[in-house]
C-alpha cells in the first residue's frame, strides 16, 4: 500500500512538472507563473525532501523541491527590493533563497552520486545576465527526459571536473529561452 502511494505521488509530481513545462514552452504561462506554480506544487504535495536518495525519482524530487523554493524566495526578494513598504523583507527572502540554492546543489550531488556520474554532461552556458556570465553551468542527465539542472556552485563544478563530466567551452542551454527570460 505505501509503495503504491509513493509511486502515485511521484507520478503526480512528474505529471504536474511536465504539464508546467509544456504550458511554459507553449507561451500559456509566463516564467513568473511557472515559478509560482512550481512552488505551489511542492507546497501542496506536503512531502519534505528525502533524506536518502535511492531512486532517480527521489533525487529529482529533492532537486525540484529546493529549486522551486530557491527561485520563489529570490523572486520575493526582488519584489521586496522594488517596493518601499516591503524593503525590510529583502534580506530575509534573499537569505532563504540562498540557503535553498545551497540545498539544491547538495541534492544535485546526491542524485549524481546515485547515478554513479554516468551518462551525463555539464558545461557553461551562454546567458544574457552579466551577473551569471561565466558562472552558470548546465548539467544534463542523458538517460532521462526533462532532467536539466543548473548551478553556479564552485564546489560542485570542481566535483564535475574531477569526475570528467564537465566539458570545457560555452554552449547554448537546452532551455535557453527559459534561462534568459527575466521574471
Amino acid at each position: 500500500m505505501v509503495f503504491q502511494e509513493r509511486e502515485d505521488m511521484f507520478q503526480n509530481f512528474f505529471d504536474n512538472r511536465s504539464s508546467l513545462i509544456i504550458q511554459y514552452a507553449n507561451g500559456d504561462i509566463s516564467k513568473r507563473e511557472f515559478l509560482e506554480y512550481n512552488f505551489d506544487i511542492v507546497q501542496n504535495m506536503n512531502v519534505k525532501p528525502f533524506s536518502r536518495i535511492d531512486s532517480y525519482e527521489k533525487g529529482m524530487y529533492n532537486y525540484q523541491y529546493y529549486n522551486a523554493l530557491a527561485k520563489y524566495y529570490n523572486m520575493l526578494a526582488k519584489d521586496a527590493r522594488r517596493s518601499e513598504e516591503h524593503k525590510k523583507y529583502y534580506t530575509y527572502y534573499k537569505n532563504k533563497g540562498t540557503q535553498y540554492y545551497e540545498d539544491k546543489d547538495r541534492a544535485t550531488l546526491e542524485l549524481l552520486k546515485y547515478l554513479n556520474f554516468a551518462n551525463m554532461e555539464a558545461y557553461f552556458i551562454q546567458v544574457e545576465s552579466k551577473y551569471l556570465q561565466d558562472k552558470l553551468y548546465e548539467i544534463v542527465l542523458l538517460d532521462y527526459e526533462e532532467a536539466i539542472f543548473h548551478s553556479k556552485s564552485l564546489w560542485l563544478l570542481q566535483i564535475l571536473k574531477e569526475k570528467g563530466i564537465f566539458v570545457e567551452g560555452m554552449r547554448t542551454s537546452l532551455i535557453d529561452e527559459y534561462i534568459n527570460e527575466r521574471y
